[in-house]
This record gives structure tokens, C-alpha cells and sequence, in this order.
């Protein structure tokens, strides 16, 4: 007799069945899915097959699919000059009892493992030419043009996101009006990254976002590690000086230090710091023109 599934269970995969979904993927795209090296995380599941890539599975509450679709996989397959596993194919259906949809998305192998996790805490100590790479692939993904919504942790940015999440935090004393939109990844942080080849994989959030948000997001996924945060801003200066990036680093620092922050976060302080220094050259900005009107 088997126990009944509650409601969080049923969300996170790391716990639920998903013999049939995989069994279903894999015929639906010809592979054989290799049992020891299926990676289960809360909202995917991941493998290699038989012929040599990779298989990403994803279930998403249909409130959270937005109106241009989830297939941001798919659409990136387009992006030139962009590091990234070259797409396959795909095969999605939506639940016959959850109001939910399942995906998959077939891609090439990474070239390399992940740098680490997502914020880590040492420095993986980079060579120069994953640098060089991954300053190539965030110029010409900037270059691009998409008619996509970025949707960091699965929602869509907008103007208005930008402004509550920065006021919630930093009430005040500059404008939050973003000047430029240009594609962006949506999900930079050092679990999606590869070494020592600079690699870009997980384009399911991708589209177009303020000018900064990825150097921004990088930045805050280094805080732990001074040296690493140091480097990144060094490498992606030209974003972190222009005015949207010094929002999109406020924007950021609000999620780290905003309501839910964690006392024992390591980036708090940090991030407090910048903060401060960024809320004082934004609220500059704002008095320089009048200063100079009067003279």
C-alpha cells in the first residue's frame, strides 16, 4: 500500500516518483535515459542518454508558464556568439491530473563541471580565458535582440518589479527608472556556469532585462569570496558603472538583505556596503544637473 503524497511532495522532485515521466521522455525522444547519472533537484530532473547529451526535465505550475511560453532552451538555440550546449530537441505535455506541465529539453554535454555552487565560498581561482569567454558571450548576448521577458526565479521583470524591490529596501532619494533593456540570461550564478571552458547552460529564464542584471547577479553569487567579487566587477566594470547597473547591483542587494534575508548569509555586510556606496552615487547623479544649472 503506498503513502499518500502530500502537496510539497508532489512539487519536489528530489522526493516524488518520476519513474513514468522518464520512462514517457525517453520515448518521446528515442533515448535511453542512463540510470546513474540521474541528478534530481526540487523543480528538475536531469540525465545523460545513450547517445551522448544530456536531458533536462522540468515541471511548472501553470500559473508560473507566462504568456511568451517556457521554452527559453528552445529560443536561445538561435543566440550566436553565446557559449552554451547546443539544443536537440524537446518533447512537453501537460498533466492529466495537476495543473501542471512537464517539459524536456534535449541539449549537448557540458564541456566541463559546474564552477561550484550557486553562491560559493572559495575562490575556483579562473584563468584568464574563461574570462575572456565569459565577457564574449554577455557582450553578444546584450547584442541580441529577443522579443522574450527575462523571469529570474520564475517571474517576469518589469519596471514596477525593479522599483518595489529596490524601495523595499532603499526607500528613496534617486529614480529606479531603467534606461536600457538588453537579453540577459536571468539566472547567472556559479552553478550554471562551467570550467575551466566557460560554458553558459539553464536558458530557461532568458529575455530581455535592465542592463546589468546578469554582472549584477554574478557579483552577488560571489560576495562570499572578496577576490571573486572583486574580479567580477573588474571584468564587467562597463556594466557596473553605467546608471542601470548600479541599480540592477541595488536590485540584488535587496534580495539579500531585503525580508527574508538570513542572518548567518555571509553576503550580508558586503552587500550592505555596496549598497550604501551605490545609493550615495545614484542620489549624486540626481543632484549633479542641478549643480550644474546654477553655475
Amino acid at each position: 500500500m503506498s503513502l499518500p503524497v502530500s502537496p510539497g511532495q508532489a512539487a519536489d522532485l528530489r522526493v516524488r516518483p518520476v519513474g513514468e515521466v522518464l520512462d514517457r521522455v525517453a520515448r518521446s525522444l528515442g533515448v535511453r535515459l542512463l540510470g546513474d547519472t540521474v541528478v534530481r533537484k526540487r523543480r528538475t530532473v536531469g540525465a545523460r542518454t545513450d547517445r551522448g547529451t544530456w536531458v533536462r526535465v522540468e515541471r511548472r505550475p501553470l500559473g508560473k508558464i507566462p504568456g511568451q511560453g517556457w521554452n527559453g532552451a528552445e529560443c536561445a538555440a538561435r543566440l550566436e556568439g553565446v557559449a552554451r550546449p547546443a539544443w536537440r530537441g524537446c518533447v512537453v505535455w501537460r498533466d492529466a491530473d495537476e495543473a501542471v506541465m512537464w517539459r524536456a529539453d534535449e541539449t549537448d554535454l557540458l564541456p566541463g563541471a559546474p564552477v561550484g555552487n550557486a553562491v560559493p565560498s572559495e575562490d575556483p581561482e579562473l584563468p584568464d580565458e574563461w574570462w575572456d569567454g565569459l565577457n564574449a558571450s554577455l557582450d553578444a548576448l546584450a547584442a541580441h535582440r529577443t522579443g522574450r521577458v527575462a523571469t529570474p526565479d520564475s517571474a517576469i521583470i518589469t519596471q514596477a518589479s525593479v522599483t518595489q524591490s529596490v524601495r523595499t529596501v532603499f526607500p528613496g532619494g534617486f529614480d529606479t527608472t531603467v534606461q536600457r533593456w538588453v537579453p540577459a540570461h536571468a539566472d547567472l550564478n556559479w552553478a550554471n556556469v562551467t570550467a575551466p571552458v566557460f560554458c553558459l547552460f539553464d536558458w530557461e529564464d532568458w529575455g530581455n532585462a535592465p542592463r546589468g542584471l546578469d554582472s549584477a547577479s554574478l557579483w552577488a553569487s560571489s560576495l562570499a569570496v572578496p577576490s571573486l567579487a572583486g574580479r567580477v566587477r573588474h571584468e564587467r566594470r562597463r556594466d557596473f558603472e553605467s546608471r542601470d547597473g548600479k541599480l540592477m547591483t541595488l536590485f540584488v542587494c535587496s534580495n539579500i538583505l531585503g525580508p527574508s534575508a538570513h542572518p548567518e548569509d555571509p553576503r550580508l555586510e558586503p552587500a550592505r556596503r555596496m549598497a550604501e556606496r551605490v545609493v550615495e552615487e545614484l542620489q549624486a547623479d540626481v543632484s549633479a544637473p542641478e549643480s550644474s544649472e546654477r553655475h
